[in-house]
């Protein structure tokens, strides 16, 4: 039994796991820090309150509903995803596409099966264009009316929706 616990314990990912956590919440004071006595401060200085609180507080039947809390989370919530977006996540991207020009991309390594049916594609081809012309040029013109007739109808699915969004927003603003 306790053998069993060791091994779960010492599995790679739930050690991975941890060091996440923990990491995560050192962290997560820093994008607080930053949110909390830069940014909040900054949009203080802007509006006149570091909060929303007391903002559309509505009392109905002797209860208080406070929307200015609800968009005090909001505000909060967006603060942080956007300290972390451009803190952490933006200059993770430069230095990833940084070492990948250094280094060169990678390449991405094609499944066999894959490969496969395209040499068998590429060689039913040029079997085809050799023995019979008339039928690879038949082949190939009934693939661009294909490929036609789906942009076509791509097209009028797309002027469909359009014109149904039309009406629809005629129909919420009143112009309908």
């Amino acid at each position: 039994m306790l053998k069993g616990f060791k091994n779960f314990i010492m599995q790679g990912n739930v050690i991975d796991l941890a060091v996440a956590v923990v990491i995560g919440t050192a962290f997560a004071a820093v994008i607080n820090a930053l949110v909390e006595n830069v940014l909040m401060p900054l949009i203080s200085a802007l509006v006149g309150a570091p909060d929303f609180d007391s903002f559309a507080a509505v009392t109905l039947n002797g209860n208080q509903i406070l929307f200015g809390v609800l968009l005090t989370q909001v505000v909060n919530f967006l603060l942080v995803a956007a300290a972390i977006y451009f803190v952490v996540v933006v200059p993770m991207n430069k230095m990833i596409e940084a070492r990948n020009r250094r280094h060169g991309e990678p390449e991405e390594a094609e499944d066999e099966s894959i490969t496969l049916l395209k040499e068998i594609r590429d060689q039913l081809t040029a079997q085809t264009e050799r023995v019979n012309p008339e039928a690879f040029a038949a082949a190939v013109a009934a693939d661009r009316e294909a490929a036609e007739a789906a942009r076509a109808a791509e097209k009028a699915q797309q002027h469909r929706d359009s014109t149904l969004r039309g009406k629809a927003k005629n129909i919420l603003w009143g112009s309908d």
